[in-house]
Parts: structure tokens; sequence; C-alpha cells
């Protein structure tokens, strides 16, 4: 394998709770949710009615714009009334465990794969929500065409779980994953598979061109690995897909059945750190279970930088692998201990107001969720500069969303970058801005001047 590529920029935030050890079989759930916020810009069709049987497979809702792309049950069951929302958006769609049995789904010789096919099972078996698009952050229409696909073999956010720990007895139907995603794409290119340095659990596959990346987060990031590899020009399509789910498409078009397995790693502070064989659309109480002190905790699928707040109600988010638990910040500190004015061996920061810089490399910190402060006037500081590793100005870009200007956006790289991508940038902002709105917002922009 080549000398990796050096990410020089970033930050790693070393939160205690991390998962060490095994995985452990959850019992069956009862509930199977999904969540069609999960997918931006979706306005589902619901294809069933409250009170229907479903089996494992079967077509809960459709996208409106796009009919052709199935979100399906991962449960055999009974169908509920849809949760809603404002103006009667869906929220959350609901089976309850009833029954038994799978819908019948089309099988592909992973030997001889053709694009035709692939696309045509991927669509009718519920697996086409898996992929994401770039530029937008969005799902690919149907019948959209990569220029590549990219797949992150590594997750550099806090706390996440390894490659080896999320594919451990999975890589026959990953590589096979891999194959189906290659018949996507133009002749003669392959899947690119970022992996981390030094990391040998990829070696022996084949069926993708590796690169292998070093640094700090966001060097996992799969925007980061675009950008090192091939930056996305206006007019160009790259998919991305996880790597749980590229081990998902290969075991499901194999057998010709849905597939919606996940390892969850539940980590944080306020939790037992466990990793979890379970599925897509667990209800988030059946993972926090006896294992989350819940009172002043705050539950986050996904990582700390980029999850969601689901509430024991929600379901795991559909394209996450983790699940953090720590604690709320509701605590007043006194400022002479505590607070502003107070020491700081026990805070973590990213530049030297505290002195992270002179504690052991190794310490991991307890953080909670307080902001330390309030929205105020957005400055140039440097901080972002230093965290974003990609070559785009990033306060620029920012500033010429919340301004609209459509023409400055694309020439400062609106095309390549995602809100996730700016996650430390809102983790270190003075001005505490919601950075990640206001990149999905310039993204929804331009997705309004291109429709």
């Amino acid at each position: 394998m080549p000398e990796p590529v050096k990410i020089r920029k970033g930050l790693d935030i070393r939160l205690k709770g991390g998962v060490q050890g095994g995985s452990h079989d959850l019992p069956a759930a009862d509930r199977f949710s999904i969540h069609p916020t999960d997918f931006h810009g979706l306005v589902p069709r619901m294809a069933v009615k409250a009170g229907a049987e479903v089996k494992v497979g079967d077509v809960l809702f459709t996208d409106k714009k796009n009919p052709d792309i199935k979100f399906v049950s991962g449960l055999a069951g009974t169908v509920h009334e849809p949760i809603r929302g404002e103006k009667r958006r869906i929220l959350r769609v609901d089976v309850s465990a009833s029954g038994s049995g799978t819908a019948a789904g089309t099988s592909v010789d992973p030997s001889q794969p053709t694009g035709d096919a692939v696309r045509a099972a991927m669509l009718s078996m519920g697996f086409w929500p898996m992929l994401k698009q770039r530029p937008f952050a969005v799902m690919p229409a149907s019948d959209s065409i990569p220029r590549d696909i990219f797949v992150s073999g590594f997750d550099s956010a806090p706390l996440a779980p390894t490659a080896a720990m999320v594919l451990d007895g999975r890589m026959d139907a990953f590589r096979a994953g891999l194959s189906y995603l290659n018949a996507l794409l133009p002749s003669g290119r392959k899947v690119q598979l970022g992996v981390a340095g030094g990391d040998t659990f990829f070696a022996e596959v084949t069926e993708a061109d590796l690169t292998a990346y070093s640094g700090p987060h966001p060097a996992g990031n799969v925007g980061v690995q675009i950008h090192e590899v091939g930056p996305i020009n206006k007019g160009e399509v790259v998919w991305t897909v996880g790597m749980q789910d590229v081990a998902n498409i290969g075991e499901g078009l194999m057998s010709g059945t849905y597939t919606a397995k996940r390892k969850v790693a539940l980590t944080g502070s306020r939790s037992q750190p466990a990793l979890l064989n379970t599925t897509v659309g667990t209800p988030m109480s059946s993972l926090i279970k006896d294992r989350v002190m819940t009172e002043g905790t705050r539950v986050i699928s996904g990582n700390v930088l980029t999850g969601s707040v689901r509430g024991e109600e929600g379901a795991l988010g559909f394209h996450d692998q983790q699940v953090t638990c720590i604690p709320e910040g509701h605590e007043p500190l006194f400022f002479l201990t505590k607070g502003w004015l107070g020491p700081g061996f026990d805070k973590f920061s990213a530049s030297r107001a505290f002195p992270t810089w002179l504690m052991p490399k190794g310490k991991e910190y307890d953080l909670n969720t307080n902001n330390n402060g309030e929205e105020r006037a957005f400055v140039v500081t440097g901080q972002y500069d230093a965290v974003f590793p990609f070559d785009i100005y990033p306060v620029q870009l920012l500033k010429s969303i919340l301004v609209g200007d459509i023409d400055r956006m694309e020439k400062l790289g609106i095309y390549e970058v995602a809100p996730e991508d700016f996650a430390l940038c809102e983790y270190v902002c003075t001005s505490k801005l919601d950075v990640q709105d206001i990149v999905r917002k310039g993204l929804d922009q331009m997705i309004e001047e291109f429709a």
C-alpha cells in the first residue's frame, strides 16, 4: 500500500466511553421505525395504510418526487399510523412485530453483475436509500449515473468504532457489495475505498482502489477523501456509501432478500460502552435499556459532532453506526472553580484557553452539551482554518451563503462540501453559530437554483 495521504488540519476530541471488546446480540426488537427526515429533501408517499400486515422488505412508502425509490420495512408486523409534525409532515413510520416472513427479491450474480440488473434490484428491494450523493448531500435520483463511488473504511469521529469491529465476519459480503457498486460505475472504474494508514484490515480487497489516510479527524470523513482523490466539479455526481451498507447490499443482492444489519457502538461517559448487533430501525429504547444513565443524559444517534437527538421513542438513524451518551450541561458552574476563571484541568480546548496541551497525550475528557456562550457577531478568527482540511475558504463560503450569493458560493466550492465537513468548524466557533445548518441552507439554495 502506498504512503498514506497526510491530513494535517483537524482535531481529535478525546472523549471518555469508547467501545472495547466483542459484540453482543440484542434481543429481537418489538418495533421497527424509520424517520423520513434522515433523507434530506424526501417527500414520502405512503404505500400502505395503518393496520396493514407487512413482511421484511415490503414497501412502506416511496419518494413522491422519485417513485422508483422504495423504503421498506425491516420487520414483519403491523404498520402504525404515521407520526406527523407541522403541516402533516411525516416524521416517523412504525411497524410493530406481529408476524414473520421476508419478501422475495431478485438475486444478482456477484461474479458478473450488470449495471442495469444491480440498479433494478437495489431500487426494487429497498437498498437505494443507502446511497448518498454529492453535490447537495442528498439521496441520488434513480436514474443518476455517478462519476465515482466513495466508501470510507474508517471513522475518525469521537468514539467511533473501527472497521474491524463493524465488519467482523462480513468481509465476503462487503467485497460482493463492492463488486455490485462497481457495476454502476462507468466502464473501467472502481469504487474508491479510503482506509486508515497502517491498517491492514482491507489489505486483501481487490474490488476497490485503496487510498490510505493519516491524521486527525476529519481524515475519516468521505468528503475529505473525495477532496484529496477527485474533487467534484460543476455538473459531476459522486455517490458515497457507508461500509456496513456496502456489506448489506452485497449480502442482500446475493440472497435476494432485504438485509439491513447494523453493529452499533454504544459510547459515551453516561453509558456502559458496548458493541451491539442489531438492525437499521431499532428503537433507541432497545439500544439504551439498562445500559445508560438516562437522568441528565443526552442520547445522540450518531457522534457528538453530527448526530441527532432522538429520544427513547425514536429510532437509530438510518445511516448511523453509533449512539453517544453524554451529560447535559444544565449544572451552574462557579466561575472560580469549574467556570471560565477556573484552571480548566478537566476541560478540553482546541486552543490554549485551557491547559489541554499540558495534559498527558492520551487523557480523555467527560464533556457535556454546554455551548459555553451564546451566538454573537460572526468574526474572522482563523479558528476554522486550523480544523478544516479543504482547499476552500470556509468563512468566505459561509458568508456567501448567508447573503445568498449563488455565483460566489459556486466559486468558493459549495459543490464539494456537506454539513458534516463543517462540524469541527462549528465546534471551535467563537461566534457560536450553527455552522452545519448554514451549509445545509446553502446547499438547499443551490438545489432550488438548478431545479
